[in-house]
């Protein structure tokens, strides 16, 4: 039996040090994704939060198809999906128009720090957000997205397209006061 599997026979058994080695072991990666999803520290913790007590509640239900991270990973975007739904149903996504430039510009983010690039998510409308999370970072097809926050194909597309737009003018925008800075 490898070692992970007998820390997840022990989380299974509800051993409390196996569960604390587990959340230890993949919380700071978690909690990124959390991030990602929410629009403060303390939100996400809650999420985090919320998705370690499901794992813990059904570890026992892991069938070792894929990773034990791969798993978490899963419960964890989960819980921050459903903790963003009513947020979305409060504020409806609606098909909005293609939003292309005519130059597709290259987006370059190797001047920013990760912190600036989550505050730059975090600072989406919501179903932009969630949509660009789940779309660009998470894999998921703008099928999968609509069946997921039950909106049509095309709603997805054009709220992903002006996550994209949006996020390029933010980084457009602090690259400008950065080099203003400079002068």
């Amino acid at each position: 039996m490898s070692e992970e599997q007998v820390l997840i026979s022990q989380c299974i058994k509800g051993e409390a040090d196996a569960q604390e080695k587990l959340y230890a072991q993949y919380s700071k990666q978690m909690y990124v994704i959390c991030l990602r999803y929410t629009r403060s520290q303390l939100e996400a913790e809650d999420v985090l939060q919320e998705a370690f007590i499901k794992i813990f509640d059904k570890i026992d239900q892991f069938k070792g198809e894929t990773t034990i991270g791969g798993w978490i990973k899963r419960i964890v975007v989960n819980t921050a999906l459903n903790s963003q739904r009513s947020k979305l149903y409060m504020f409806p996504m609606t098909d909005v128009e293609e939003l292309t430039s005519h130059k597709e510009e290259e987006l370059t983010l190797s001047g920013f720090h990760l912190e600036e690039l989550l505050a730059m998510i975090r600072a989406l409308p919501e179903g932009c957000q969630v949509i660009f999370n789940m779309y660009a970072i998470e894999g998921f097809s703008h099928k999968e997205i609509g069946g997921q926050l039950n909106v049509s194909e095309g709603t997805s597309k054009s709220q992903y397209s002006r996550a994209k737009l949006l996020l390029r003018n933010m980084i457009n925008q602090e690259e400008r006061r950065s080099y203003e800075r400079t002068k």
